[in-house]
């Protein structure tokens, strides 16, 4: 465990941090933008994104973040004691500033831009919450809905240009993502998660 410690802190930024013996576990393809934290019970998949100043904080539960999916500038992710953990599926876009908490967010869905999703929510697969929405706790948003409003209601079906949207919106983030480290590297600006 120290060891693992020593490197984390070896670098300029230290963005991993411990929370008793649980240390994030990430893919060696994630990319943590600058001001990002991650703390604690956290695992995040291959080609997955987290952006500037986002805060992931599993201490008195896990989180597992899936593949490909992005997590936008300063977002907030945290759990309820022993009771709810953070489960977010593949191919998923959370907007910046949105705070979730004791959720599960299925495959291929979008969280709009400053949206709050509470303890026990499900989010099924293909589906959206608009912006500013806030879903409370226990509310199932079924797969192709969108959810609109505080608290958050569904409003409709997706349309089919929408569904495949939310997932061109992952293909996206990839590419930012490698624009982004290229975008570093060429002024050397350091790497290391």
């Amino acid at each position: 465990m120290q060891n693992k410690i020593n490197k984390i802190v070896e670098g300029k930024e230290i963005k991993l941090f411990p929370y008793k013996d649980k240390l994030p576990n990430l893919h060696t393809s994630v990319f943590l933008a600058s001001g990002t934290k991650v703390i604690g019970d956290v695992e995040i998949g291959k080609n997955s994104s987290i952006w500037y100043n986002t805060v992931i904080r599993g201490d008195v539960h896990f989180i597992r973040i899936g593949e490909m999916t992005n997590i936008q500038d300063c977002s907030m992710l945290h759990v309820t004691n022993s009771k709810y953990p953070i489960v977010i599926g593949n191919k998923i876009t959370i907007g910046h500033c949105v705070t979730l908490h004791g959720c599960t967010l299925k495959d291929k869905c979008l969280i709009g831009m400053g949206s709050v999703i509470l303890d026990s929510v499900v989010i099924e697969e293909n589906s959206m919450v608009a912006a500013g929405t806030v879903v409370k706790p226990g509310f199932v948003v079924p797969s192709g809905k969108l959810v609109v409003g505080v608290p958050g209601k569904v409003t409709r079906d997706l349309t089919s240009e929408e569904i495949n949207d939310i997932e061109d919106s992952a293909n996206r983030y990839m590419e930012y993502t490698r624009i982004t480290i290229e975008s570093l590297t060429k002024y050397n600006y350091p790497l290391d998660n």
